[in-house]
């Protein structure tokens, strides 16, 4: 049992970044980490979740949901800047709770950050496709439905049924797309991000700015609609399932931690990137949702492109926009499939690094050094499951995974502050443990609102998972062959 429990050491963390053969290169600052978390969280948290989760689950009050998920992403971006600081290495949550908790629990959260990063990916595919399909109609342009849906769908009473599609071309050919640039390399992806981060931003901001004179008032109210009798369906139960489901929307900022060893300056840049985009989106995600549910009623809203259902119920003044909206929205989809896609392959990094995965999973590309096989692995998984799979199933993996990530953070950090009180801290998280128990508290009970089906597939997922690491990574560990020298010394 103590050995399920081991942990590695802060200065051997270090000391891994110095490893030349397997180091990564430092090339981006602190606006590069902002607009990265910014690319990440702008995406399909606004551009079609809104509207999907303000349809089934909270109506209007959607903008509830987004404050409640706003608190906890608060309290875990606080946690997760005093890690970053701390530690600047690849990995994310997987290599703070290694620090702090433990192998087997590293092993989970790194295993549960897979389902992350690899459903979030494909989930946004879904989402990139659905507006590109709509874009090309415009022109005249028709993809076949076949070709562009997702041969599964499911809800939680009909649970899965067959749609007649084949699969959906275009989120494979953008997985396909986005994993060859990141093989080239971190700085021409951070490039390509940063000028999505600024089309998809002015695009969001224009909507906002122009269609506030379009808002009706009758369309917030009720502004909760009433429970219809089952539960997270409206009212409050719904306000706090639609916070759940959203969560996914915000996991951009989690993903800059998994590019701290890229980062010039770490221990002063990553905390500002996690802050910094962390404010920005959510007050841009509050205000959208306020006025997306004010331009049309939140039951017209279930459709892969809700913004442009937003603009077409606005009336002609609007039409001028609809182009650019469908514009921004897949420059800002395709720049979260960039951050998750680049995030994914760090994590498996950083396990293979501490023995937990073999060795192919750490090797780096020797001209462009980048984890180009991992990359490679996620971008060909993700583009199965962005094809084979509809976007709502997707989605709600993707945020009980982010939630039960941010939950161990925040509890780590409490952790860390009674075994590591002397530990050099360029940032420090405030208030605890009020902050990081706040921030447990908000994240487990957006969990405990997500339907049964999404618990069972978590379950699912975990149990292989830790089936996976008591049949390799246990016995592979780089800690366990340390041990196992020294007692044999």
């Amino acid at each position: 049992m103590k050995a399920l429990f081991r942990k590695k050491s802060l200065t051997a963390l270090m000391e891994q970044t110095k490893d030349k053969e397997h180091s990564l290169k430092r090339v981006l600052g602190p606006l590069n980490l902002t607009l990265l978390g910014i690319g990440g969280i702008i995406g399909a948290g606004i551009f079609v979740l809104t509207g999907q989760a303000a349809a089934q689950y909270a109506g209007p009050a959607i903008v509830l949901s987004f404050i409640i998920s706003a608190v906890g992403c608060a309290f875990a971006g606080l946690c997760y800047a005093e890690f970053a600081s701390m530690i600047p290495v690849a990995g994310s949550a997987y290599t703070y709770s290694y620090a702090t908790i433990g192998e087997l629990l590293a092993w989970i959260i790194g295993w549960d950050l897979i389902l992350e990063y690899l459903f979030g990916a494909a989930s946004v595919s879904v989402g990139w496709s659905g507006y590109v399909v709509s874009f090309l109609r415009d022109f005249g342009v028709n993809i076949p439905a076949a070709l562009s849906s997702a041969p599964f769908a499911f809800d939680h009473v009909a649970g899965w049924t067959s749609t007649g599609a084949v699969f959906n071309l275009p989120a494979v050919l953008i997985i396909a797309l986005v994993t060859g640039l990141l093989v080239v390399g971190i700085q021409e992806s951070a490039t390509v991000n940063d000028f999505a981060v600024f089309a998809k931003i002015t695009v969001v901001i224009l909507f906002i700015v122009f269609g506030v004179s379009y808002i009706n008032a009758a369309n917030w109210h009720p502004f909760m609609p009433a429970n219809t009798g089952t539960f997270g369906q409206f009212g409050w139960s719904g306000v706090f399932r639609g916070a759940g489901v959203i969560f996914f929307a915000y996991i951009g900022f989690d993903a800059v931690s998994t590019v701290a060893q890229e980062a010039r300056n770490p221990q002063k840049d990553m905390p500002i990137g996690i802050l910094a985009s962390l404010a920005v989106c959510t007050v841009l995600y509050i205000a959208v949702a306020l006025v997306l549910t004010g331009i049309v009623s939140y039951k017209e809203l279930l459709v892969p492109d809700p913004i442009a259902v937003g603009v077409n119920a606005a009336g002609p003044g609007l039409f001028w926009l609809r182009k650019f909206i469908k514009i921004g929205a897949i420059a800002g989809l395709s720049s979260v499939m960039l951050v998750l896609l680049l995030g994914q392959p760090r994590i498996f990094y950083a396990m293979s690094m501490d023995g937990l995965l073999p060795p192919l999973f750490s090797k780096v590309h020797p001209k462009f050094r980048t984890p180009y096989v991992t990359t490679i692995a996620t971008g060909v998984v993700a583009a199965l499951l962005g094809g084979f799979f509809p976007i709502g199933a997707l989605a709600e993996m993707v945020s009980i995974g982010t939630l039960l990530a941010f939950a161990i953070v925040c509890a780590s950090i409490i952790v860390l502050r009674r075994t590591h009180a002397d530990l050099p801290r360029p940032f420090r998280t405030p208030w605890v443990p009020l902050v990081p128990a706040l921030g447990v508290l908000i994240t487990v009970v957006q969990m405990l609102f997500l339907p049964w089906a999404t618990w069972l597939r978590l379950i699912v997922w975990m149990a292989l998972g830790i089936a996976i690491y008591f049949f390799y990574g246990r016995h592979h560990s780089k800690l366990a062959a340390i041990k196992a020298d020294a007692w044999n010394k």
